[in-house]
């Protein structure tokens, strides 16, 4: 990992993940937060002040170590119960099974090598009747943009640190141990369509 990776692209990320069109998503989506929840892609902790207040426990997986050195500034202003667990190698959550009743991840599944695993982890290690919460950009249902999505694709990829504009979170989801209850999608507003095909939802074990 580079001198970009370690320190340029965490400031770049947080700038642009700070953006207030973003705000409405983060407060629908966490308003159904409920017990003990596993947030996995934490970043630099922006969703902390949408958690509702009766969420007192976080556990948080981030692999990046600027992300996490961002973070711990946000963790202290937020009073909150935060507990931030790296990732191994193999994307195993080094977590029990049955030990969450939600799991989060808002603009995350974009840039996990393998998501299919990851998803199988959050089945894993949610409670029965626990909720998975997403909120993502991904593949346009628009040939025009999608067409441009896979184009720019491989160099989003290497200046996003991973991030993919292609990907069909429904999907993946649906594919997903996961049972999807509900998932909305739409363009976020006063975003480029390329990275603002928006997919918000919930899926239960």
């Amino acid at each position: 990992m580079g001198f970009y990776d370690r320190h340029i692209l965490p400031w770049v990320l947080d700038h642009v993940m700070r953006r207030p069109v973003l705000t409405p998503q983060r407060e629908e989506l966490l308003s159904s937060a409920r017990g003990d929840v596993l947030e996995i892609g934490f970043g630099s902790g922006l969703n902390l002040p949408f958690y509702p207040r009766e969420v007192e426990r976080i556990t948080a997986v981030e692999p990046s170590h600027g992300m996490t050195r961002r973070a711990a500034r946000n963790i202290e202003s937020s009073g909150r119960d935060v507990k931030v667990l790296p990732l191994g190698a193999d994307q195993r959550l080094p977590l029990p099974d049955d030990s969450f009743d939600t799991v989060v991840s808002t603009w995350t599944l974009c840039t996990i090598p393998d998501v299919a695993a990851a998803l199988r982890e959050a089945h894993r290690v949610l409670r029965p009747g626990g909720a998975f919460l997403f909120v993502e950009h991904g593949l346009s249902p628009d040939p025009a943009v999608a067409k441009w999505q896979h184009r720019l694709n491989p160099i989003n990829r290497r200046l996003g640190g991973g991030c993919n504009l292609n990907r069909d979170i429904a999907a993946l989801v649906r594919a997903s141990p996961l049972a999807v209850r509900q998932c909305q999608t739409f363009y976020l507003p006063r975003t480029p369509r390329l990275g603002g095909y928006t997919y918000r939802g919930s899926a239960i074990k």
